[in-house]
């Protein structure tokens, strides 16, 4: 009897055993101590360290100043990446927006074709320098001024639940940096229309402007581009921001370079639509002086051009905006954003 009970006693506490070790690892805190310190860490708090560093890396707990400079350095280089890549296309529809020639297709290859038969190829990127110096600060000011105004007016992340207000953050973003580098963009303009012979370096162009018309001439046209730069920049940064918010939320995912190749591409030619017409009269005025033409004030500009060329003027290089549009603002987005990241991800893992 007592080597029986000796046996069942001796199964009992086994079986006690048993159902301890299988207890410890959910008891947590309260069974440390009798764990073996070689055990490796509870996956909730593996869970939990994973998704700290992840929040670091997409830059929510870095510090302003961080946030400032990662989004300076990667808008610059987004924007210069962008402009390059259609300059000969800019410099195509800037010249039928200046000009009372008819746009088409046909036109616009013609055009291209007898600037590099009588000029060269690189003759298609003419003014691309002075596009440069303009495009690097304002794309790192418009990219920065974003997340800033983002930050100021509390909508990270609250896109949709604040539509309005992250209209307003684009279109404020806009203004700020159309403000900054303005005189680049005249000076931009005017190259791009002219010959090599007229304006040879950007500082022969700005001097020449300044003793033929005037230091006020650096900002002619002004007013159109600031009422342009509020629906433009005001409908990209929405479209943009509401098309990523959604993907996020519908396929909860993070959206890659190609995915924000696309929704730039659509911000990109909705915001560009919404702003055509007062991209036509601020070519105009930046230019009138070169071309011997008279556009004062937006309101003249407006009628004479509706006066002289009717309605469609105001829409001329519109179905070439469709196709440099979206690949400029596409290939902008999309540069920011993985420049951005990269770098933000770069500063969580050595701190």
């Amino acid at each position: 009897m007592s080597g029986h009970a000796t046996r069942s006693g001796e199964g009992g506490q086994a079986v006690l055993e048993r159902i301890q070790v299988s207890v410890l690892p959910i008891a947590g805190k309260h069974t440390s101590s009798t764990l073996p310190t070689t055990s490796a860490p509870s996956m909730e708090r593996q869970d939990v360290d994973i998704t700290s560093k992840q929040k670091k890396c997409t830059g929510k707990e870095i510090s302003n100043t961080q946030r400032v400079w990662t989004s300076l350095v990667s808008g610059a280089i987004a924007g210069a990446l962008a402009k390059t890549t259609i300059a000969p296309l800019d410099r195509t529809k800037i010249n039928f927006q200046i000009s009372k020639q008819p746009y088409s297709a046909r036109a616009a290859i013609g055009f291209l074709t007898t600037a590099m038969r009588t000029e060269g190829l690189l003759s298609l990127w003419r003014g691309n320098s002075a596009t440069m110096v303009r495009i690097v600060p304002y794309s790192a000011v418009q990219f920065t001024a974003h997340e800033q105004w983002k930050r100021i007016l509390n909508i990270n992340g609250a896109e949709r639940e604040k539509p309005w207000a992250s209209f307003l953050a684009g279109a404020l973003a806009g203004v700020t940096s159309q403000t900054m580098t303005y005189p680049l963009d005249l000076m931009r303009a005017r190259m791009a229309v002219t010959l090599k012979a007229e304006y040879k370096t950007l500082r022969q162009a700005f001097w020449r402007m300044y003793k033929e018309e005037g230091i006020l001439a650096s900002y002619r046209g002004f007013t159109a581009t600031i009422l342009g730069a509020i629906p433009y920049a005001g409908c990209s940064f929405f479209t943009y921001d509401m098309l990523r918010n959604l993907l996020s939320v519908y396929t909860v995912t993070i959206p890659g370079f190609s995915t924000s190749l696309i929704c730039g591409g659509i911000a990109g030619m909705v915001g560009q639509t919404s702003s055509y017409p007062l991209d036509i009269v601020r070519r105009r005025m930046q230019t009138s002086a070169i071309k011997g033409q008279h556009y004062h004030t937006v309101t003249s500009t407006i009628v004479k051009i509706y006066t002289e060329e009717g309605i469609m003027a105001f829409y001329k290089g519109l179905s070439m905006n469709w196709v440099k549009g979206p690949i400029a603002v596409g290939i902008s987005f999309a540069t920011h954003d993985t420049i951005r990241d990269t770098l933000r991800k770069i500063i969580c893992e050595d701190t």
